[in-house]
């Protein structure tokens, strides 16, 4: 037996893995990375059963004009420069009125952090996104937009926290998180908040009741110790809070990146690692139900790979994403549920359509649809 074998046998018998030991899983090569995946897609037949679920989402893009311009994004844009754009409420009404349209349950905020952005435009938009799709789920608000507002306001972030809620404000995004070791951040996004404020921020959220996503964005300059020590931070905070829905994969998408054509970022994750990645967090989050797998970054046939291999969650439908699409990557915007169903189906897993809040929806009978 081997080393991997004896700690991925020790883990389905109870044990809880090390920060060190996350790093030997992801950094394992040969025949050990099939025993990890092995081990971590039996952890998630124990943990949440053989269904893979997805929301019925839609993005909506409200600027790509950003204070950030992270090195490993390659949407965001100044103002002054070509190709920036800020919608008015007519133009996020109408891609709003839109996912009313395609009957989505969640609209999720996919934008810049808009440098003249106040709590107060952010209330506006909610409002401009309810009127024109009463009841769906507003899911939006990173940490370090949080802080921004708050700054920019002048007032403690929990007082942003409390009045997004107030204001219809249904989950938050655990964006910015990227890696959540500082020496990484100064590379890959020295604007956005440390790793100390970002914990404080999302920890605020939820235990002001608002629940979030956790992430980990891979692949770009950091190590498999960074990536350790990420996510047994996103672990320790699930400890205290229990308010991550789930965790998302996101790797790195290079291609137009300006942190990769300044070579300060390798091309991404190989395929190895996007399997790891998704085994780990499997193994490692104990107390993340869900992992899900990105599919417009890796691809449908890699994301059936990772539902081998621990992952339990296809996103959403997205109808579109901008964000991938400008580092880089086609046919990142939409996927069909009938698609979902041949790759799942394909396993011998179930498919079925959740809410934000991993509530099952009830099944209805499925017809083929185009964005």
């Amino acid at each position: 037996m081997t080393k991997i074998q004896a700690l991925v046998s020790d883990v389905l018998d109870g044990h809880r893995l090390t920060e060190a030991e996350a790093e030997r899983l992801l950094s394992a090569t040969g025949r050990d990375v099939w025993r990890i995946t092995a081990a971590a897609d039996e952890m998630r037949e124990r943990k949440v059963g053989n269904t893979v679920t997805y929301v019925r989402n839609q993005n909506l893009h409200v600027t790509n004009i950003c204070k950030n311009l992270c090195g490993f994004c390659g949407f965001g844009r100044k103002a002054t420069d070509e190709g920036a754009f800020c919608h008015d409420r007519a133009g996020i009404q109408e891609q709003a009125r839109l996912a009313r349209r395609r009957k989505v349950t969640e609209i999720c905020l996919l934008s810049g952090v808009h440098p003249g952005f106040t709590l107060d435009t952010f209330v506006d938009i909610m409002h401009w996104i309810q009127e024109a799709a009463p009841g769906v789920h507003i899911h939006a608000f990173s940490p370090d937009e949080i802080a921004h507002a708050a700054k920019r306001g002048k007032i403690p972030t929990a007082e942003v926290i409390a009045r997004l809620k107030d204001e219809g404000l249904g989950t938050i995004q655990g964006t910015a998180a990227e890696i959540l070791v500082d020496d990484v951040r100064k590379v890959i996004c020295p604007r956005k908040v440390p790793t100390a404020e970002w914990v404080r921020i999302i920890k605020e959220c939820h235990n002001a009741g608002l629940r979030s996503t956790a992430t980990i964005m891979f692949g770009s300059c950091e190590t498999p110790r960074d990536q350790a020590e990420h996510l047994r931070v996103l672990r320790d905070v699930q400890d205290e809070t229990h308010g991550f829905t789930e965790l998302v994969t996101l790797p790195f998408v290079h291609t137009s990146t300006p942190l990769f054509k300044k070579g300060l970022a390798r091309a991404g994750p190989t395929g190895r690692e996007d399997l790891l990645m998704i085994a780990t967090c499997r193994l490692f989050l104990d107390n993340i139900d869900n992992v899900q797998v990105a599919w417009g970054k890796v691809g449908l046939k890699m994301t059936q790979l990772a539902l081998l291999s621990g992952a339990n969650d296809l996103a959403g439908t997205m109808f579109t994403d901008d964000v991938t699409g400008s580092a880089g990557v086609s046919g990142s915007d939409y996927l069909d549920p009938e698609d979902m169903e041949r790759i799942v189906h394909d396993l011998g897993r179930n498919l079925r359509q959740r809410t934000t809040l991993y509530d099952l929806v009830p099944e209805k009978k499925k017809t083929k649809e185009r964005a």
